[in-house]
């Protein structure tokens, strides 16, 4: 485990992901990876606290040239795989890697301004996001795709619930929730998404739904916002929306302006889209010059 000194701008906390290919390769994924990628190149210090297997974590450094790494060793990657049935995907979890605890975390990056929990596979529980020693400037965020489903023995993830999510929600100050990851939910006639969405904005400060190309809404204070999405010719969505967030996130820890913030992330979104894996992530001068044309 090695990791810097000096206290990163932006941590992001969780699994790193080896996501499996139809030819038999792999990439390396996971929300932190694309997202502390993505804070780096808005010009933020950035570090990660995850778990991997040896393989991985010695690719990480080459991957990540500017990412500070604190890495919990582990016998394997969480590894996903996905296949598609009449256009719907399926997604499995084949390997879990070990859970994070409290404990993998530097002492010194517990004062990071921003921390991002990057849920993967229910590999944070309550206890890391309850007992965060947050400072009072401390941005507290969360994209809850992992606690929104778990493997069966088939290792498909089925949509459900982490009981533990509302317990946690006031805890944090962002959550970015994708509309696709609940889309399983949708099919529950007595509440669905849209009621998940309503509850949950009733316990959190701030909670944004992005929809790919439609856009996201942010959830304020009993009130919705929407924001339209920058048009883009779409090559490779995956990882756009820890994209969307590490953006977010970069912006309002700046200029705390979040109708501002998703205008801003809306627009690094944009480029995410239109290279395979990290190569669209953005710098902060390629975000700002298209966001300067858009808003003139």
């Amino acid at each position: 485990m090695s990791f810097m000194q000096n206290i990163p701008d932006f941590l992001a906390i969780g699994h790193v992901t080896r996501d499996l290919h139809a030819d038999g390769s792999f990439s390396v994924g996971g929300a932190v990876t694309f997202a502390t990628c993505c804070a780096s190149r808005l010009g933020l210090s950035a570090g990660m606290v995850t778990s991997a297997d040896p393989e991985i974590a010695l690719q990480l450094p080459n991957l990540l040239p500017d990412v500070a790494l604190a890495v919990r060793p582990s016998q394997s990657t969480t590894t996903y795989a996905n296949r598609y049935s009449n256009g719907v995907r399926e997604r499995f979890c084949l390997v879990q890697s070990e859970p994070l605890s409290i404990v993998d975390i530097p002492q010194q990056w517990f004062s990071a301004p921003i921390v991002l929990f990057g849920v993967q596979a229910q590999e944070i529980g309550a206890d890391i996001i309850l007992r965060y020693p947050r400072q009072p400037a401390t941005l507290l965020a969360a994209i809850p795709q992992g606690w929104l489903g778990s493997p069966d023995a088939t290792g498909y993830v089925q949509p459900r619930l982490w009981q533990e999510i509302e317990r946690v929600l006031p805890a944090l100050d962002v959550l970015i929730v994708s509309r696709e990851d609940l889309l399983p939910f949708s099919r529950d006639a007595q509440e669905g998404s849209a009621g998940l969405l309503s509850r949950w904005s009733q316990l959190v400060p701030c909670l944004i739904a992005t929809d790919g190309s439609h856009g996201a809404t942010l959830f304020q204070h009993g009130s919705k916002q929407h924001f339209p999405a920058y048009l883009t010719h779409e090559i490779d969505p995956t990882g756009a929306g820890d994209v969307f967030t590490a953006a977010f996130l970069t912006h309002i820890h700046r200029y705390r302006n979040p109708e501002q913030a998703i205008d801003f992330a809306n627009c690094a979104a944009s480029f995410a889209v239109e290279q395979p894996g990290l190569q669209g992530i953005p710098t902060l001068a390629m975000v700002k010059q298209r966001w300067n044309s858009y808003n003139q």
